[in-house]
């Protein structure tokens, strides 16, 4: 009984711990971002970020990877129920093998190797094909965005759809489905917490990646509708004013960037959290 006592305290240590440094951090954010807040006005939250002139407006940056983000997540959800789709195909499971493989392997490559194979395959295309702008723009960021984010939802999606499909094995051949009907009408209707989950979590690593955007996206602080123009995201943004920056308004202005992504990064959790709660519950209803 000792040891298990002892797992426990460790265990609510090591919680413990986390939770007072989120709450260090969050705090720090917190204390360093009201200033400007006050001092600047209510210039932080306007469309022109033009620091010589004493705008530090950071919505244009919010708009940029919010535009990232959400065009990624549109190219890759469809791609990820595809390819979970398709490994589940009982007739394709050598097949299957391989793609689960190549997916994990795509998860584990840096993202710089994505912004170089960019800068001199995608963006050069992107610019001798619709000959607009330099090619540096939300188009070019998003496609490798799209990819990054990608084998996480294929993951999440197929660590949820593999047991699911076992479980309907039987079902679907007493009722004389075919595979393809099996995943159509059995499994991917019983998946909509896990694509909510997987659209979550890719929506998340979208918005928090500094890498790509920074490389690929033109950096340019403004707001446009046409996504072969430069944009700028927030943590590109971040990542090139606290490079060349320090202590100044400019500076001070990041931690206000700071805090809406880390309120973002908590939402986002506290959705995916809830999700797996109801899921939990559904299970729990379901085997009583």
């Amino acid at each position: 009984m000792a040891p298990t006592i002892t797992a426990e305290r460790i265990l609510l240590m090591l919680v413990t711990t986390v939770f007072i440094l989120m709450t260090i951090l969050f705090g720090f954010l917190l204390w360093f971002a009201l200033p400007v807040f006050f001092s600047v006005g209510d210039s932080v939250f306007s469309l022109s970020w033009q620091p010589e002139q004493g705008q530090y407006g950071i919505l244009p940056m919010v708009f940029g990877s919010t535009m990232v983000a959400l065009l990624a997540l549109i190219l890759a959800f469809p791609i990820a129920i595809g390819i979970t789709s398709f490994c589940l195909l009982e007739r394709y499971k050598s097949v299957s093998l391989w793609i689960r493989r190549i997916v994990r392997m795509m998860a584990g490559i840096p993202t710089v190797v994505y912004g170089l194979a960019a800068v001199f395959l995608l963006v050069p295309l992107l610019r001798e094909t619709f000959r607009y702008g330099s090619g540096y723009c939300l188009l070019a960021t998003a496609v490798m965005v799209t990819l990054l984010i990608l084998p996480v939802m294929v993951l999440v999606l197929d660590s949820h759809c593999r047991p699911l499909a076992n479980q309907l094995h039987l079902t679907a051949i007493s009722m004389g489905f075919t595979d393809v009907q099996t995943v159509l009408y059995l499994i991917l209707p019983n998946a909509t917490k896990a694509m909510a989950t997987a659209a979550l979590l890719g929506f998340s690593r979208a918005i928090g990646d500094t890498l790509l955007p920074l490389m690929l996206a033109g950096n340019a602080p403004q707001l446009t509708g046409n996504v072969l123009d430069s944009i700028r995201t927030l943590t590109a943004h971040i990542g090139l004013v606290i490079a060349t920056e320090n202590g100044s308004s400019t500076y001070n202005s990041l931690f206000a960037a700071g805090l809406f992504l880390l309120a973002i990064s908590m939402t986002v959790t506290l959705l995916i959290r809830k999700i797996a709660l109801s899921q939990s519950k559904t299970l729990a209803k379901d085997m009583s």
